[in-house]
């Protein structure tokens, strides 16, 4: 029979290391930083950079008091040890209590330390310094225009709670347990330098291609840092970022069916008659994205008028409302995802009034 010391240090390393790593079991059950301190820390999308400045705080004291708590847990499980008088314990004993509470006690004072002007000494501010350049007149205005953009709808974000990926108009982030990197994207670029294919993926019974990429700024202050992104992201990260992309070790990165087909979709279409505007009318944003102008109107173009030949198309009287990229993600979702050789020559409702259309009847606006 173990003995209830071996039985309770196992237990024990368990809980810290998911306590630290925290899986999905461990933020559905609530035991996560972000949830104990919910109501100190604030709301991350009112204020990004304060919320993650408290969050890195606690998370460190947390941390750093997880060997205390294994101490006192032990007086507990094993009271036959006598574990609870300091005089009578063993030197291992006495020295492990004595890291464990300058450990805490050190993560105290440097949490202090950070705090201090308003925790003008925090990492996270230093880093937010480090951007104090036209048109950011003090770290505070940079502070300001990232939780402005983290509040936006069309940011690109991925990643585990604890290695979380952010892109917004201006800035990269990188959001890890202690620490939030950031770079701006004037200033940056970014170069695949890894990939790695995993067979698992707790997402998809399909293989998982993991990239690793490097951001890297001009600024000398700003220290490069590596994101990591699932391939089939790649893409929105892509159209996102405005910063370069470099390839520079030659990494073949993995394309879905979908993107594959998106790329067939716009080479048909450039290859379609083109449709004119009429004079007077103005192209609005598209309505999927909200972030392009629309750029795309369907004419019956697959069937000339009197041909023997049947067709499902139907005429579309709507007028320009989506993009190319949209439309082509529109087509491609209606499909059976299982025969993808049939998607080509397949007809879909148009997403505004419903007529049937073909990619022959998609017409790119001059």
């Amino acid at each position: 029979m173990e003995s209830p010391e071996l039985s309770f240090t196992l237990v024990y390393v368990v809980f810290a290391l998911c306590f630290v790593f925290t899986p999905n079991e461990f933020r559905s059950a609530g035991l996560t930083v972000q949830n104990l301190f919910s109501s100190w820390l604030g709301s991350e999308d009112v204020a990004f950079i304060h919320y993650h400045v408290r969050r890195t705080s606690v998370t460190l004291l947390l941390h750093s008091a997880l060997p205390i708590g294994y101490y006192l847990g032990m007086t507990i499980a094993v009271p036959e040890k006598n574990l609870g008088n300091i005089h009578q314990l063993s030197s291992s004993w006495k020295t492990f209590v004595l890291l464990s509470v300058c450990l805490h006690l050190a993560s105290w004072t440097l949490v202090f330390y950070w705090s201090c002007h308003q925790w003008r000494n925090h990492p996270i501010s230093l880093g937010l310094r480090a951007h104090t350049q036209p048109p950011f007149l003090s770290w505070g205005s940079v502070a300001s225009s990232i939780n402005t953009e983290f509040r936006r709808i069309d940011k690109f974000a991925t990643g585990a709670p604890g290695a979380r990926v952010i892109v917004t108009d201006n800035w990269v982030l990188k959001v890890t347990t202690y620490h939030v990197y950031m770079a701006l994207q004037n200033d940056c670029h970014v170069t695949v330098t890894e990939s790695r294919q995993h067979q698992l993926s707790p997402d998809s019974l399909s293989p998982a291609q993991i990239l690793t990429m490097r951001v890297s700024s001009i600024n000398p202050a700003i220290r490069p840092f590596d994101i990591r992104l699932n391939s089939t992201e790649y893409a929105d990260l892509r159209d996102k970022l405005r910063a370069p992309i470099r390839n520079s070790a030659d990494v073949v990165i993995h394309q879905t069916i979908s993107e594959l087909f998106l790329d067939t979709f716009r080479a048909q279409v450039a290859l379609n008659q083109p449709y004119g505007l009429p004079t007077g009318q103005e192209v609005e944003l598209c309505i999927g994205c909200m972030q392009v102008p629309a750029n795309t109107k369907l004419l019956r173009l697959c069937r000339p008028e009197g041909g023997d030949n049947e067709s499902d198309c139907q005429p579309c009287f709507c007028r320009p409302m989506w993009c190319l990229s949209c439309l082509g993600r529109w087509f491609a979702s209606r499909q059976d995802q299982q025969r993808p050789e049939t998607w080509l020559s397949s007809t879909v409702p148009c997403p505004t009034c419903r007529a049937r259309f073909c990619i022959l009847d998609v017409c790119v606006v001059h």
